[in-house]
This record gives structure tokens, sequence and C-alpha cells, in this order.
């Protein structure tokens, strides 16, 4: 007969999830890795949603001031056609240009008359630029040519440059009227050249 008291227990196995964790001492540690990974995407994911809303309300904002920029007019602030060029004796003979700039004009003075130009190539409405060597105007976008007088003499404009309304005041001064011009039409067989108040006699 055999003696069961003698049998000896098989090992027990261990379980996973029953096992005595490690010591502080001991050269085995739980990794780590995937909550730092995790940690890292939360932070990449956050700053992407915050430039997204950045993009996206700043792209809202720039189109609601264009919608309210609708409601206020677009005012044009164009120097008044009405102004004082002096007296006579502030300009030389010849073509006078200290008025170009601010009121598109030239003054041109003669001997015994002074008389305003209006720096409009009659073409398409281009400024010409005066040659004071060729004693000319010459418009440089499609060749126009005028005289001292800004009688056309080349190019495709069809007339002379007009003239503005021109008098004297009181205190001896010049007014000048740009929105009163003078024109000279050959074809048309008009001449205000030689109006009133196109010209001043000095």
């Amino acid at each position: 007969m055999t003696d069961d008291s003698q049998k000896i227990p098989p090992p027990l196995k261990k379980n996973p999830a029953t096992a005595v964790p490690s010591q502080p001492g001991s050269t085995s540690a739980p990794p780590a890795a995937p909550a730092d990974e995790k940690t890292k995407k939360e932070k990449i994911n956050r700053v992407r949603r915050r430039f997204i809303w950045t993009f996206l309300w700043g792209y809202l904002g720039v189109n609601f001031l264009m919608f309210l920029r609708y409601f206020f007019p677009r005012a044009l602030f164009e120097p008044p056609t009405q102004f004082n060029i002096g007296h006579s004796g502030d300009f030389q003979i010849g073509v006078n240009q200290q008025f170009l700039q601010s009121h598109r004009i030239w003054v041109r003075k003669d001997p015994g008359r002074i008389f305003v130009i209006h720096a409009k190539c009659t073409h398409l409405g281009c400024t010409p630029d005066w040659e004071p060597s060729q004693n000319i105007f010459h418009c440089p976008c499609h060749g126009s040519e005028y005289d001292i007088d800004g009688i056309n003499f080349a190019g495709p404009a069809p007339r002379p440059m007009d003239r503005c309304w021109i008098g004297l005041q009181p205190d001896g001064t010049i007014q000048c009227n740009k929105a009163h011009l003078f024109l000279d039409e050959p074809y048309a067989g008009v001449d205000q050249f030689n109006d009133p108040h196109a010209y001043l006699d000095i």
C-alpha cells in the first residue's frame, strides 16, 4: 500500500494579477512610456485647437469689419474748383507750373496777356509734361503734343487743351475757376479762347 500522506503536492503557479509589486530597490520597473505619449498628444491637440479657433475668429472678425465698412460713405475730397492764384506779377513770362500738383493747371503769361491752361490732354485725359527745352507740352501716354499755348499739333489729341475762367479781384489778385472751361473745337466751329474771362489783359 502506498501512503498518500507522503505525496508531494505540485508547485503552485503564480497569478500575474495577484503578483506582489516589486520593491523600490528591485531592478524591474513598470513602463511609463504610454502615459507620457498620451500627455504629449493632448498638448499637441490643445495647441492645434487653439490655432484653428484663433484663425477662425480672426477670419470672422475681418469679414465683420468689411461688413461694417459698407455703412460709412466713401467721400472723395478733391481740391476746390475755385481758388486764388495771386497777382500777375508773381508769374514769369512763359509757362508757370507752381499750381500743377495742387490744382492741375498751368499759368501761361505773355507780355500783355495771362491765361490758365487746364493740364488735361484732350485725347484720354492724361496730364501732359511741359518740355521747356522744346517749348511744347508732350503727353507721355499716346504722344499728343501741344505748343506753348496748349494748341495741339501732333498725336491723337483732337483739339487744344481747355482754358479756365479767370477774373481780377478788387485786391488785384486773380481768381481761377476750373468748373468753367473755355474750348476750342475747330471741327465744330467753336472758338471760346477770346471770350471774356478766358484771359486777362495785363
